[in-house]
């Protein structure tokens, strides 16, 4: 053995040793960050790294860090690092289980206060689908709940439980009875994507060209803010403190969300997110987006200092909503996804 062997040999001799895992939580399919110490064989062989009892591929493997991705099939559980006979102490990571596919859903899912999740079958522009929302119960049966909405886009319930959806290929927003019935609620507001309603009942709606729609209680409508058109959607959040937080990407990779005060004044709350979408608070006034970070896609914490950090890693999310057991719905592009989180959310109304 050389000089450079032995060396290495002395390095690896009491097996690898995980210090973190960055972030703590995953889709399948996400990558993470594995820190810690003689994560690579002496030999420089790629190390195996188990989630849960199931092999994950690796992107990237030296001494110090080894990024993994989380196969499918994991479970939240025990993460293991193996290299040359020795296996390394467990590290916990919380992996997020599908609960429903072949959807299409483009904001965030919604929740009622039975625990019901709603979510979108969107299609693509102009285009009519058989199903147009599901419901998924807390058995997690997934079923048709709403027909002949095209191009449903957000979803929100008013403090009394009422659903309303948005049509961003009329432009209008619908009310719905709890039987699928709907109802025109309001119309003539361009491409209308993401809605909220604030604690006076009001009901907010982005329009993707430029505005943010105000509708009274008395369905009366209002130019509330107006901002940089998005090539996507506008998705919209409360803050703690009332203020009207959207995201809506653009054509850059350094994108901001903006934060709206009860006067319609708009300033950056935070610059610096890929593609940011769907957006939710917990009850700490953290804001949690559907992002990419520095080039690590998946949901991004932004405290109410400013300080962003990724903490769920997964590609293709595009929206979520806290459930009220310390839980997180997540929405990909084409599925839904439950995290067992320990996070309480914010109350929406």
């Amino acid at each position: 053995m050389g000089i450079s062997d032995t060396l290495l040999g002395r390095k690896n001799a009491d097996g690898p040793r995980i210090e973190a895992i960055e972030p703590a939580a995953a889709l399948p399919g996400g990558a993470v960050r594995i820190v810690g110490k003689s994560l690579k064989a002496p030999n420089l062989s790629r190390p195996e790294v188990v989630f849960s009892g199931v092999r994950g591929s690796i992107v990237v493997s030296s001494e110090e860090f080894v990024i993994a991705r989380v196969p499918s099939g994991a479970h939240s559980g025990q993460v293991t690092v193996h290299t040359n006979g020795h296996q390394s102490n467990g590290r916990d990571i919380k992996v997020a289980q599908p609960i429903a596919e072949n959807l299409h859903p483009v904001s965030n899912p919604a929740i009622d206060a039975e625990g019901n999740i709603y979510v979108t079958f969107s299609g693509t522009r102009g285009q009519k689908v058989p199903v147009s929302v599901y419901r998924i119960d807390t058995n997690y049966n997934v079923k048709p709940f709403l027909s002949d909405l095209m191009n449903a886009t957000g979803i929100a319930f008013d403090p009394e439980g009422q659903m309303y959806v948005s049509s961003r290929y009329e432009g209008s927003v619908y009310r719905i009875a709890p039987n699928g019935t709907m109802t025109t609620y309001a119309e003539g507001m361009g491409i209308a994507t993401g809605i909220a309603f604030d604690h006076q009942q009001n009901l907010y709606v982005g329009d993707r060209t430029g505005t943010i729609w105000r509708i009274a209680k008395d369905r009366q409508m209002f130019v509330f803010a107006t901002l940089e058109p998005s090539v996507a959607a506008y998705h919209l959040a409360f803050s703690p403190d009332g203020r009207l937080f959207v995201t809506g990407p653009t054509t850059s990779s350094f994108d901001a969300v903006v934060s709206i005060d009860p006067h319609g004044d708009v300033s950056t709350f935070y610059r610096g997110l890929g593609r940011p979408q769907g957006v939710a608070f917990d009850a700490q006034g953290n804001l949690y987006v559907a992002a990419s970070l520095a080039g690590k896609r998946g949901i991004v914490r932004i405290t109410p200092d400013k300080k962003a950090s990724l903490v769920v890693a997964g590609h293709n999310i595009i929206g979520l909503a806290f459930t009220r057991t310390g839980g997180a719905v997540l929405a990909t592009t084409t599925a839904v996804f439950y995290l067992t989180w320990g996070l309480q959310g914010l109350p929406l109304i």
